[in-house]
């Protein structure tokens, strides 16, 4: 796991972490890794079992894709990161009762960038 902790334990990931970062390690290459790849390029320590089951996890959430050559499996993205951010958007306002309310929030809570950026986009019209 991630670092040491106090008593010589080590560090437990918070929930989903660990799946973020095997989706960061795929959305950073253009091509399939295997789960051997990911391993490496997450580092931590991690076991080549448990990069597996979070991939397998993420599969069967319809996260990642698998292709199979022979007995090997490489795993690649079903979404960029912007669109799994925006699903995850959309899903936050479906299960409130106010999305208005919601949407009113995250709007004054965005940096003078983000703003801008949001009202270019408001102008410009559905895409």
């Amino acid at each position: 796991m991630a670092g040491g902790g106090p008593h010589g334990r080590t560090e437990r990931r918070s929930p989903g972490e660990l799946e973020s970062e095997v989706l960061t390690a795929l959305w950073s290459t253009e091509r399939p890794l295997t789960p051997a790849e990911i391993q490496l390029e997450i580092g931590g320590g991690l076991a080549y079992n448990t990069v597996h089951t979070i991939l397998k996890r993420l599969y069967d959430k319809g996260l990642v894709l698998r292709e199979v050559d022979g007995r090997r499996g490489a795993y690649r993205p079903a979404k960029d990161a912007a669109e799994l951010t925006a699903q995850a958007m959309h899903d936050a306002l479906d299960r409130g009762p106010d999305p208005i309310a919601v949407l009113r929030r995250f709007v004054t809570g965005l940096s003078p960038e983000e703003e801008h950026a949001l009202r270019e986009l408001l102008a410009r019209g559905p895409a």
